[in-house]
């Protein structure tokens, strides 16, 4: 995370940004920084989204249309809108719903396992609908998945982690330790993005990262094994393999056989802490 001090660049708290009064800064990366607003005229919390002034060409503006239009058609329950994207005050802004955290914030947290899978379900559905309209995300990690209230998500940045990392990298798109190896060698795909996903379902399951060079058995086996299915773990250790060959062909693949395992995978886990809580008391 850059350094969140104040810059010449950055807005300051109470200041009015067209229609908008920035309340509190949320984040900052290389490309951009996050603000609370209160949009004035609606009488509601938004969350803008500012790139820093220096990107603010007439290069990435024509990437950022190019990559808006494309991803217009992604309506979804599960996918973070864009309210409004304009030049205000010479900024481009570009404006969302305001949500409760990221999924990031979360996972500092105990999630159960029925939880984890609640989510890991939306995200899947969430990339289902993009990958049947040909979109590729490039940017799947727990910082782009925003919590609202009652655990519903909302994938974020579609279509603008892409100019994002393109403008400041000069080249691939994705992020380091949450991308597939072949994204990282510049070739992205549907199967990069399940990569992604993968990782961030072990993640939420297991309690731990997977790291490269994501040698098997990933870091939390030896916790899962036994508390969950096995036929979900092989899910999981599919959608990380190293071959993209061997993974998912795609998002919509790979919610087919999540939705099938789902209960099967609950079911096991409920039995075997049911098991458990019996053996303790014939102990005891």
């Amino acid at each position: 995370m850059p350094d969140s001090s104040m810059t010449s660049n950055e807005l300051r708290i109470r200041q009015r940004l067209g229609k908008y009064r920035i309340e509190r800064k949320l984040g900052a990366g290389g490309f951009a920084a996050v603000y609370q607003a209160m949009d004035t005229v609606q009488g509601i919390r938004v969350a803008l989204k500012v790139p820093h002034s220096q990107y603010t060409t007439e290069t990435v503006l024509t990437n950022f249309r190019r990559e808006i239009r494309t991803t217009a058609p992604l309506e979804h329950d599960n996918i973070l809108p864009i309210k409004d994207a304009s030049i205000i005050d010479d900024r481009l802004v570009v404006v969302f719903p305001l949500g409760e955290e990221t999924l990031s914030d979360r996972m500092t947290r105990r999630i159960c396992l029925e939880t984890a899978l609640e989510i890991s379900e939306q995200i899947l559905k969430a990339m289902a609908l993009a990958h049947s309209h040909n979109v590729i995300h490039c940017d799947i990690k727990p910082e782009n998945v925003i919590l609202f209230p009652g655990n519903r998500i909302r994938l974020a940045d579609f279509g603008i982690a892409k100019v994002s990392q393109r403008t400041v990298q000069g080249g691939g798109t994705g992020t380091l330790g949450y991308m597939a190896p072949e994204q990282a060698m510049g070739k992205p795909s549907f199967r990069s993005d399940v990569f992604s996903i993968g990782l961030i379902v072990w993640r939420l399951v297991s309690g731990q990262w997977p790291e490269w060079p994501f040698q098997w058995p990933f870091a939390g086996y030896s916790k899962l094994r036994g508390r969950i299915h096995p036929d979900f773990i092989d899910f999981m250790h599919r959608a990380i393999d190293l071959n993209p060959r061997r993974r998912f062909r795609d998002a919509q693949q790979m919610l087919s056989l999540f939705l099938r395992l789902k209960n099967r995978t609950l079911r096991h886990a409920r039995a075997r802490r049911a098991a458990v809580k019996l053996a303790q008391a014939v102990a005891s």
